[in-house]
């Protein structure tokens, strides 16, 4: 199969199409278009044939992998099955037809759409009302660091400006917190690989705005302390965030509202269905509790007896956090899913995500590391250090050689407090053969580094790219094609 660039494949004079000669007067260019606009030369496009553009792309797709090719259990992101019924609705003409600055009167049922899916999302997590503004997760993590400004500085409490984050956190916590203009300070994990009460209440000084929590966190491990955390950091002034990126291990079992969270994002991209490969799309939306109602961002979907309305007389808002109204399409497909499940089927997700995950640690911590041997929730925790030590295979020859069996790697490195991390989220939507599949490659892959690790270090054989100079590729990258 040829991994040929299409500008490669090109030949002068070919083409994939013929349009029937002009039988009507056409003007010259330069009457039909400014002449400040023209090009001055013919721009460099691949002259090919319909059927090698057409092989060229589906080549292209058969090397890219995504969730509907394949197992992909990347802890901590989520990344399952998503019905083909959430696509169909996503691609409704009223909602992906719609203008966004169409009178709210012609566009009720997009207004109804918005403030169910928020009403919904309520109910899920706990919380009074929300926003579905933000773009992604790290949008929502900023928007919630927004909701905590403006509450310490309606209350006067300027001083405020400390956010601890612990050291399980997902990387865009301390990032977002930093952007919003706050000041970071990490507190430390016990024995247990949960947040220790201890070290939290060191920092627990008049500075602090809050803290950032992802529950269950990072190691897929609950926060058993989370109600005692949760007053402790109330009693000192400050909110709690709820990261909810690992909210597809709780649906329907316990909300963050109910744990005592005062701002949680959710990402619907990887909790409710929609793809997200590739760096997007996504949706990040942002729910509170009664304290922070008054900080919403405008403009606010309502409703009064003549229907749906944008509401933007809110006046102690933090303002706008998006152009329009958020990531339309993934917000249909969530809404799609939440009534398509219902809370019986949010429940069964969840149940099912953290048995799979349980599975698969029990089957394989045998073979592989296991820093915390306790019930885990929707992912878990291995360690490469020992097969490091002893026959040179770290973490990244282990995921190289997944790629050699078709398996999407799982997350390796992080979190960085366990040493050559791989980082397991098998979700819900895999059945017991595919992980039990997953479970025997991981087993060859440790005879293979026990018996032939070099075999290892040069994996995988036979992907379309091999192993690249990552190093290389982060300083000098590559990002087009230079015609000779």
């Amino acid at each position: 199969m040829s991994s040929k660039l299409i500008f490669e494949m090109s030949s002068v004079g070919r083409t994939g199409y013929r349009f029937p000669d002009i039988d009507v007067p056409v003007l010259p260019l330069d009457k039909q278009i400014k002449s400040s606009l023209l090009r001055k030369s013919k721009p460099n496009l691949p002259e090919v044939s319909e059927v090698d553009i057409i092989r060229h792309y589906s080549s292209l797709s058969k090397k890219n992998f995504g969730v509907d090719a394949g197992f992909y259990p990347l802890g901590s992101c989520t990344m399952k099955y998503n019905p083909k019924i959430n696509e169909d609705v996503g691609n409704f003409s009223g909602f992906s037809g719609i203008h966004p600055l169409q009178s709210e009167e012609s566009v009720q049922g997009f207004l109804e759409m918005l403030y169910e899916t928020t009403k919904s999302l309520c109910e899920i997590t706990g919380m009074k009302w929300g926003t579905l503004q933000p773009y992604a997760g790290a949008h929502g993590e900023y928007t919630g660091m927004k909701f905590f400004k403006s509450y310490f500085r309606k209350k006067g409490e300027l001083n405020r400006t400390k956010v601890l984050v612990p050291t399980s956190a997902h990387g865009t916590n301390p990032a977002s917190a930093t952007i919003a203009g706050f000041h970071i300070e990490e507190i430390q994990a016990d024995e247990r690989g949960l947040v220790s009460v201890e070290s939290l209440k060191k920092h627990l000084t008049d500075d602090v705005a809050g803290i950032m929590l992802t529950n269950p966190n990072t190691l897929g491990l609950f926060e058993k302390d989370i109600i005692e955390i949760a007053k402790l950091v109330h009693d000192a002034g400050g909110l709690l965030y709820y990261d909810g990126a690992n909210m597809n291990a709780i649906m329907g079992k316990v909300r963050p509202g109910d744990m005592g969270f005062d701002v949680i994002h959710l990402n619907l991209h990887k909790t409710m269905s929609t793809p997200h490969g590739g760096g997007g799309p996504g949706s990040g939306p942002v729910l509170v509790s009664d304290r922070l109602v008054d900080f919403m961002p405008t403009p606010d979907v309502k409703k009064n007896d003549d229907g749906y309305y944008f509401d933007y007389n809110i006046p102690d808002t933090m303002g706008r956090v998006a152009g329009f109204y958020g990531n339309i399409a993934v917000l249909v497909r969530a809404y799609a899913y939440i009534i398509t499940m219902g809370s019986d089927g949010l429940k069964k997700a969840s149940e099912y995500a953290v048995l799979n995950a349980n599975y698969l640690k029990e089957r394989l911590k045998k073979t592989y590391h296991l820093y915390y041997d306790t019930t885990c929730m929707h992912e878990f925790v291995l360690s490469a250090k020992k097969m490091k030590e002893e026959y040179g295979i770290s973490a990244l020859d282990i995921a190289k050689g997944l790629l050699d069996h078709g398996y999407h790697p799982p997350t390796i490195y992080f979190p960085s407090i366990v040493p050559e991390s791989i980082m397991i989220e098998p979700t819900e939507t895999e059945s017991k053969e595919t992980l039990d599949g997953f479970v025997e490659t991981m087993l060859d892959i440790y005879q293979l580094a026990v018996n032939d690790p070099e075999k290892l270090h040069e994996a995988p054989l036979h992907t379309a790219v091999r192993r690249v100079d990552e190093v290389l590729a982060v300083k000098q990258p590559i990002l087009k094609w230079h015609a000779e």
